[in-house]
């Protein structure tokens, strides 16, 4: 397994990612709930807002399920590539787990 792969299994940038999904979906379920309330507001100027609105959330909603997907998709690969290095350098893997360990038990003991 190369470095890039390693580097794309710990990236932090998949953790922002779904917390930026997470985020984004309280966003669009508010947007929601606006346009929901707002339904009986009259007007024509209102309802070309409510249309754009609803427009631009499809597009969103899309966008995000397409990121989402990747992220996913990323996710079982790291996965994939990490199972397969432990399974070809088990005693690595066993090392760095111990070396891991070490040093989250020293941490804690010092607390």
């Amino acid at each position: 397994m190369d470095t890039k792969t390693l580097s794309a299994a710990n990236n932090p940038n998949d953790v922002s990612k779904e917390k930026l999904i997470s985020d984004f979906k309280v966003v669009v379920a508010d947007a929601e709930a606006l346009l929901k309330a707002t339904a009986g507001q009259g007007g024509e100027v209102m309802t070309a807002v409510r249309a754009k609105v609803q427009d631009s959330l499809a597009v969103a909603k899309a966008k995000m399920a397409d990121v989402e997907a990747e992220l996913v998709a990323r996710t079982k690969a790291a996965a994939t590539a990490t199972d397969q290095y432990v399974h070809t350098h088990p005693w690595h893997a066993v090392g760095i787990a111990a070396g891991v360990g070490l040093v989250v038990g020293l941490l804690i003991g010092r607390r």
